[in-house]
């Protein structure tokens, strides 16, 4: 969507700052034992608290009210029996309806004992996605997000997942433009405009480049032994600094 009036910037933060305290309660009460589906019905409880609606469940008839993935799947993760084990890596993504605008956020995480190297995976991949969102405003090409994130990932010495995109959003979850790519594509002549609404959503991994789709419909997996994080929000796009709806 793009913003039509400060009541639109209101509601895009309203239900921004739902998402994001949603994906912090749950971080919260991610520990060994718990299962994917209990923290799944925490964030549940959480939305339905504060009057929002899980957002793939209404769309799209996910099977849960979050998407967790964990270790080597990457994305879509269904909430079920799985239980979080030590070490593992957690990437929880809340997308979520309120007054009729719509947010979309994601957080990997470790569980202890933290594992230096997926530490740094963790923290470079939201380090990059904070480059790409300082780096955006009025008049730039689309294509700028696929080029810094590009960039980024092989200066870190990371792969991008090329099939998992940013994406428009707003008064719907998913819009156009559609297929922001994460990586550079010269062809792309779209430009941003003030008051666009978007998701700025780098996944960086440590092998693969691409995810693959489990036998599930849904989650979508590394085919090697690779780990991914992802880091999301959901950004205003203004004629200076970007407004990130999804912060605390």
């Amino acid at each position: 969507m793009t913003i039509g009036s400060q009541n639109d910037i209101d509601g895009l933060k309203e239900i921004g700052k739902i998402v994001a305290l949603t994906i912090s309660e749950m971080k919260r009460h991610a520990r060994v034992g718990i299962t994917t589906k209990e923290l799944d019905d925490i964030g549940g409880q959480f939305l339905k608290r504060h009057g929002a609606v899980p957002a793939p469940k209404t769309t799209y008839n996910f099977p849960g009210n979050t998407c967790i993935s964990v270790n080597h799947d990457v994305a879509h993760g269904i909430p079920g029996n799985r239980i979080i084990q030590p070490g593992d890596l957690v990437n929880i993504d809340v997308s979520a309806e309120l007054g009729g605008y719509y947010a979309d956020a994601g957080h990997s995480f470790l569980i202890p004992p933290y594992e230096p190297s997926l530490m740094r995976l963790c923290q470079y991949t939201h380090n990059t996605m904070m480059k790409v969102i300082s780096s955006l405003k009025h008049g730039v090409k689309l294509n700028e997000i696929g080029r810094i994130i590009e960039i980024e990932a092989k200066k870190g010495g990371y792969n991008v997942i090329k099939n998992l995109c940013s994406h428009g959003i707003g008064k719907s979850l998913h819009e156009t433009p559609q297929d922001i790519l994460p990586v550079y594509n010269k062809h792309d002549k779209r430009v941003l405009k003030e008051g666009l609404v978007i998701t700025i959503e780098p996944f960086l991994s440590t092998g693969a480049g691409y995810a693959v789709e489990r036998a599930d419909g849904w989650t979508l997996c590394v085919p090697d032994n690779s780990f991914v994080a992802q880091h999301e929000h959901t950004i205003i796009i203004t004629k200076n600094q970007p407004i990130i709806v999804t912060a605390v």
